[in-house]
């Protein structure tokens, strides 16, 4: 099992109105956040999951909680808060990247404090963490900690996706991230994350100086213009995107860390071990399904990650 830990939400996407009245607006309303859509995305690929996160008890945290009953996530590591369920009102542009703008102050995914870590049996092969969790507070600290525990013991993969939205400060979403790429053992990445945290810097270089701590690969994700892989063991290589019509990107990379994820699972290989010993040959396959994976999400609108049987 994979406990993914983080943030669930929903995403508000404008829709036209045709009436075309100034004074009304439509939504549709989505249920997502980073973390939400890799524990989902991993059950959809056949891998078993949970989500550690604070779900509010209002009328949207209970649709989360129902969500994840329905694709198999499994609820054992999920606190319920008092408190108001975020929501993230999404605008899509013109080459179908999402643009961003949170209310979550105070709500119910950032409320997990240290009292909540869960203590974790041998059935947890592995923890993943990203997004704004790793900053907003107390979830952030909670889940520093609960990283440098694990890390060393079972495999920790790492996607930053940076929101400036929820935690403005680079500077915060720098120090943190430094630290946690020292105890992951992979870690994704996107080109966009990579130009807001280290603008000056040649994104080759930042990942070959991550590679020089316990992490064995990165992927680095281009959007159209594909993904590259850094192996600390075979150098680095790109592939490149698939060419598909595209309704939008959200999930897209939640998607490409889910399949990385999953196809450690169908090899047996999702263990700190069985990360370090991958073959070249297994990297690009490894790749390339993720690759795939994430361009199917972006044939559809919104985070409606694929399912295994809809990938060769």
């Amino acid at each position: 099992m994979y406990l993914v830990c983080g943030e669930a939400l929903f995403d508000f996407f404008s829709e036209n109105d045709a009436s075309g009245l100034a004074s009304k607006v439509n939504f549709k309303a989505i249920a997502g956040g980073s973390p939400f859509n890799v524990a989902v995305g991993l059950r959809r690929l056949g891998v078993d999951s949970a989500l550690f996160g604070g779900l509010s008890t209002d009328y949207l945290g209970r649709r989360l909680q129902q969500v994840l009953q329905d694709e198999g996530v499994r609820a054992d590591y999920l606190v319920d808060f008092p408190a108001p369920t975020t929501l993230a009102m999404v605008a899509v542009g013109a080459n179908g990247s999402p643009h961003y703008s949170f209310r979550g102050e105070g709500c119910a995914d950032r409320q997990l404090s240290e009292a909540h870590l869960p203590t974790l049996g041998d059935q947890v092969r592995g923890l993943h963490i990203g997004s704004f969790s790793l900053v907003v507070q107390p979830i952030g600290d909670t889940l520093l900690k609960l990283v440098r525990r694990e890390s060393g013991k079972r495999l920790i993969s790492l996607d930053p996706n940076v929101r400036l939205n929820p935690e403005p400060n680079i500077g915060l979403w720098r120090e943190r991230i430094a630290t946690l790429v020292q105890l992951a053992d992979l870690i994704k990445v996107s080109d966009e994350d990579l130009s807001l945290l280290y603008p000056e810097q040649d994104p080759q270089n930042v990942i070959e100086g991550w590679l020089e701590h316990r992490c064995q690969i990165v992927f680095l994700t281009r959007g159209g213009d594909g993904a590259t892989v850094f192996s600390r063991a075979h150098g680095s290589w790109s592939v490149p995107a698939k060419q598909v019509q595209i309704a939008d990107t959200v999930g897209a990379g939640d998607t490409f860390q889910a399949a990385l994820i999953a196809w450690l699972t169908e090899h047996s290989l999702d263990s700190i071990a069985g990360v370090q010993q991958l073959s070249r040959d297994q990297i690009d396959g490894m790749l390339r399904f993720a690759v795939q994976a994430a361009a199917l999400t972006c044939s559809k609108t919104g985070p409606d990650l694929p399912y295994r049987h809809q990938l060769s």
